[in-house]
C-alpha cells in the first residue's frame, strides 16, 4: 500500500473504482435493453440482432405482431405487422418514419434466420388467414434479396399473404417478374407527378413506380394501388386527373387506397431538424386528431370525393376504394361502410380484397 494511503483512503479508493466499474457495466446493459424496450418496434434493428446473436430475444411478438395502435376516432382496425426492416432510403419530406427513430432514415435490416423462425411459429400459431404487412415501418423493396427469401417463405404455406409496398421502380422488382408467386399481394404509393416532384425527390418517379405495377400485375400479381397522401396544391384536380388516367391507362388496379397528409407531431417536429422544405406542412387545420394533424374536413371531403367521382366515372367499382387513417365521420359523410376493429384497407383477411 502507497504510504500516501491510509486504510481507510484505500478502501474509499477501492469502492469507487468498483462503483465505477459497476455504473459503466450497467449503462452498457441499459443502453444495450433501451435499443429493445425503447418506444416504437424500429429499435429492433442490426444492433440488436449483433449484440443479441443466440439470446431469443428477436422471436415472433417481437418481428410479427398485430398493430393495434390506433385511436378510436379513426376507421382503422388491426393488421399483422412483419417487422423485418426500418427506415427507409427515400427519405420523403412528409415521412412518418422519421418520427419512429428520432429522425434517423437509414435502413436497418433484422437477419433473415431470425425472420425466417419467426414467421415459421406464426404460421404454425395464427389460425386467421393474414396479411403481413412489410411496408408500414420500410419500404418492402428496399432490400430485394432480404425480401425476396421473405416471399418465398411464404409460398411454404397457403393461409397467409405478404404485403408488399414500395415506391421503387422496375429495377426493383426483378425477382418478383422471374418467379411469379401466389402469396404474395404487390402495391404501389403513386402520387401526383407535381408533388413527386416536390416532396418525393428520391423516390422513383410515379411513372417508374406505374411500370413496376404494370410489370408485377401482367405476372399474374394481385397489384394495388395507393394514391396517398393527396395534396391540395395548386390545381390538383387536374394533377391527380392526370395520375389516375396514367395508372389506368397501364393496368387495373385490384384496389385503390386514398389518403391525405397527416402530421403527427415526431414527424413534423423532426423533417424540421433535418432542414427539409416544410411546405407541405402548410396545408393543415389548426386542429387535430387522434393521428395528428389533417387538412381540414372539408377540403378532405372535397378531394375524395373528386377522385372516387373520376374513379366511378371510368367504370371503377366503389366497393374497391377505400381511405387510409381517417376520421370515422369523415367515412360517414362519404357515405362509406366502415368496418370496425380491421383495416379497411388491406382487408381483414387474407381472403379479402
Amino acid at each position: 500500500m502507497p504510504p500516501s494511503l491510509t486504510q481507510n483512503d484505500s478502501r474509499e479508493l477501492g469502492d469507487t473504482k468498483y462503483q465505477l466499474a459497476a455504473r459503466k457495466a450497467w449503462k452498457t446493459i441499459r443502453s444495450n435493453r433501451a435499443k429493445l424496450l425503447a418506444e416504437g418496434s424500429a429499435q429492433l434493428d442490426e444492433f440488436a440482432v449483433r449484440e443479441n446473436a443466440g439470446k431469443e430475444v428477436l422471436n415472433s411478438s417481437r418481428l410479427i405482431a398485430d398493430f393495434d395502435k390506433t385511436p378510436s376516432d379513426i376507421a382503422c382496425g388491426r393488421f399483422v405487422e412483419l417487422r423485418w426492416g426500418f427506415g427507409c432510403p427515400l427519405d420523403c419530406n412528409y415521412c412518418y418514419l422519421r418520427g419512429t427513430r428520432k429522425g434517423d432514415m437509414r435502413p436497418r435490416f433484422i437477419d433473415f434466420k431470425y425472420i425466417s423462425k419467426a414467421l415459421d411459429e406464426s404460421f404454425r400459431t395464427r389460425t386467421i388467414s393474414s396479411i403481413y404487412n412489410t411496408g408500414e415501418l420500410s419500404d418492402s423493396l428496399m432490400n430485394p434479396a432480404l425480401m425476396e427469401q421473405i416471399v418465398d417463405k411464404f409460398e411454404e404455406q397457403d393461409r397467409h399473404r405478404v404485403f408488399l409496398l414500395s415506391k421503387f421502380g422496375p429495377k426493383n422488382v426483378e425477382f418478383l417478374i422471374k418467379k411469379p408467386r401466389r402469396q404474395v399481394i404487390c402495391a404501389w404509393s403513386i402520387n401526383a407527378i407535381e408533388v413527386a416532384k416536390r416532396w418525393e425527390k428520391a423516390a422513383a418517379h410515379p411513372e417508374r413506380r406505374i411500370e413496376a405495377a404494370r410489370l408485377v400485375y401482367q405476372a399474374g400479381y394481385d397489384t394495388r394501388v395507393r394514391i396517398d397522401p393527396m395534396f391540395p396544391i395548386d390545381d390538383w384536380k387536374i394533377h391527380y386527373e392526370d395520375i389516375l388516367y396514367r395508372i389506368f391507362d397501364a393496368f387495373e388496379p385490384r384496389r385503390v387506397i386514398l389518403g391525405t397528409p397527416r402530421g403527427l407531431w415526431k414527424t413534423i417536429e423532426y423533417a424540421k431538424r433535418a432542414g427539409l422544405d416544410m411546405s407541405w406542412s402548410e396545408f393543415f387545420a389548426p386542429e387535430e386528431t387522434g393521428w395528428g394533424k389533417k387538412l381540414p374536413e372539408s377540403t378532405r371531403l372535397e378531394v375524395y370525393q373528386y377522385v372516387m367521382d373520376k374513379l366511378q366515372g371510368i367504370g371503377y367499382p366503389t366497393e374497391r376504394v377505400t381511405l387510409c387513417k381517417e376520421t370515422m365521420s369523415l367515412w360517414e359523410k362519404l357515405g362509406r361502410r366502415v368496418r370496425k376493429f380491421n383495416c379497411n384497407c388491406y382487408g381483414p383477411e387474407a381472403k379479402t380484397i
